[in-house]
């Protein structure tokens, strides 16, 4: 306890925040990258006008709260007032579109990742770049707007991510991160930048609307892991604590999504490494070591904090309808006056699926409760359904269950290791899918038919890797880079469980993939006419 009470006194802790889309999070580190203190604050996205977003006071308030209470968790631990401050480092949700005026002040209300509104946008785009461009990409909700004919386009004099706004008003710099870049606009891997080329076709492409700015002039300025990307201003120091206590002039390392934070904590940036994170929704990273041969619409390319080229899949649904079911057997056990401990009743479900048939026994789910991209499915309709001679019991029901959470992710997996044959050493699992010991990790193995390792750290998530980029702009020794600080002084020794994919199990797996791959036409079925 006293040697964290110097190292907070004496401005060594550093930290991480982000603003995930449920929960915005701050975690302090020491200088062992062990979490010593945290804070959070909930809050939920709001559809206004058809538009997903959070209010700015939704931001301010929610950054200032998280803060709050990290402070106040230092001083009843260690007994003292967080003054000083190593490094920080602030991550958001990737992608989307916050877009402002000259005078600083927000043209329309947020665009989060979650819109679908950019169809035409994206699709245009993808064929002029010759280059993925999904829906939830910034570069898509500019050119969507300016299709839409929006007043607010001409008066557009800077664009960027929530964790590149939040950057800019504690610093007064208007930077990003490589890898959060990366999901505003294509990224010339030489350069470590925006792709010139495709800027010029951007800048040509609506060169007729007459608008005084070049895309160039708007973005903002790419940096990658390690540089200099500002101060904590006296303004900035009084945004995020409003007591007063914390001092201005604290280094800021380059703000990131929460993919490349993902990446950070699970000790992923590694060419041939990966990690899949399956919460509400799940998506794989994926360092490659090269340029794929051809487009595909399921695979987003996206870039590492230190700007590798990353496979990102990202599926939209994942344990939500399986949270449901799980809580419709809480409310059977509560009818029968049992109470319930939720976590031994997520265990034993989840083991139950163990026993289950290798392809589930026939039976069929689909847990989406919004649409889902990579199987063409424009809205949700979560769906159980099996024919007279499929096997139903509670096994098969689970395992089916846990399957169709992975479901659209292996669709995009396949992409990338039958298409495009990439070669993977080893994936890391994070999130809620893998707090039960061995079963979603296996699940994860078979239907990737890949290793798969859980670390003990991969509860910290998005905050905790946040922090680590901060201390790695921190601590880093002359020409060290990121890989090399995150396996050694970070993750060396650190205490993991791998597991290897069964044949059978991977098998299974295959007959289950195919059945929901046709299965899908049954889903849109039911979006056509279940009102």
């Amino acid at each position: 306890m006293s040697n964290i009470k110097e190292t907070i006194e004496n401005g060594k802790a550093v930290l991480g925040l982000e603003f995930g889309s449920t929960r915005i999070k701050a975690v302090l580190v020491d200088e062992t990258h062990t979490p010593i203190a945290s804070g959070d604050h909930e809050w939920e996205n709001r559809l206004e006008n058809g538009i997903w977003t959070y209010s700015l006071d939704d931001i301010w308030s929610g950054l200032r709260d998280s803060y709050k209470k990290l402070a106040a968790d230092v001083e009843a631990k260690y007994g003292t007032k967080l003054r000083k401050i190593g490094a920080i480092g602030f991550s958001a949700m990737m992608h989307g579109y916050m877009a402002f005026d000259k005078e600083g002040k927000l043209l329309v209300p947020f665009r989060t990742w979650r819109n679908g509104i950019t169809g035409q946008a994206a699709e245009a785009l993808t064929e002029l770049f010759q280059y993925n461009i999904p829906q939830r990409w910034s570069i898509a909700h500019l050119y969507q707007a300016v299709l839409n004919k929006e007043k607010h386009v001409k008066d557009v004099a800077f664009f960027t991510t929530l964790a590149g706004y939040i950057h800019w008003q504690l610093t007064g710099q208007k930077v990003l991160g490589v890898g959060d870049a990366s999901g505003m606009f294509p990224i010339d891997l030489t350069a470590k930048d925006f792709d010139d080329g495709m800027v010029e076709k951007f800048d040509s492409l609506v060169a007729d609307k007459g608008f005084s700015w070049k895309l160039k002039e708007i973005l903002p300025k790419v940096l990658v892991a390690g540089e200099d990307a500002g101060i904590l201003t006296e303004e900035g120091a009084r945004l995020l604590d409003e007591s007063g206590t914390l001092e201005a002039g604290i280094p800021i390392c380059p703000p990131e999504g929460d993919a490349g934070t993902g990446m950070a904590a699970t000790n992923s940036v590694r060419k041939r490494t990966g990690n899949v994170s399956a919460g509400t929704s799940v998506f794989a990273m994926i360092v490659l070591e090269r340029e794929l041969k051809k487009v595909y619409p399921e695979i987003d390319l996206v870039t590492t904090p230190d700007g590798s080229l990353v496979g990102m899949v990202h599926a939209n649904n994942c344990t939500s309808d399986l949270n449901a079911w799980v809580g419709l057997f809480r409310e059977f056990a509560e009818i029968f006056g049992i109470e319930v401990d939720m976590n031994k009743l997520f265990g034993t479900l989840y083991n139950k699926a163990l026993e289950g048939d290798a392809d589930c026994g026939g039976l069929l789910s689909y847990g989406y409760l919004s649409g889902e991209n990579i199987t063409g499915v424009e809205e949700g309709r979560p769906l159980f359904v099996r024919s007279p001679e499929s096997r139903f019991n509670l096994a098969n029901f689970m395992r089916v269950h846990l399957f169709t959470a992975l479901g659209a992710l292996k669709v995009g997996m396949d992409i990338l290791l039958k298409e495009e044959n990439v070669e993977i050493d080893e994936i890391l699992g994070h999130g809620g899918l893998f707090k039960t010991r061995d079963v979603g990790q296996g699940i994860l193995a078979s239907a990737i038919d890949t290793p798969v390792s859980v670390m003990e750290t991969a509860g910290e998530g998005g905050p905790w890797g946040m922090a680590l980029l901060a201390s790695y702009m921190l601590n880093k020794e002359e020409g060290e880079t990121l890989t090399d600080y995150l396996s050694d002084k970070v993750f060396a020794g650190n205490k993991g469980t791998k597991m290897e994919p069964k044949k059978e199990d991977v098998e299974g797996f295959e007959v289950f993939a195919r059945r929901y791959v046709k299965g899908v036409a049954i889903e849109k079925a039911a979006l056509k006419n279940l009102i």
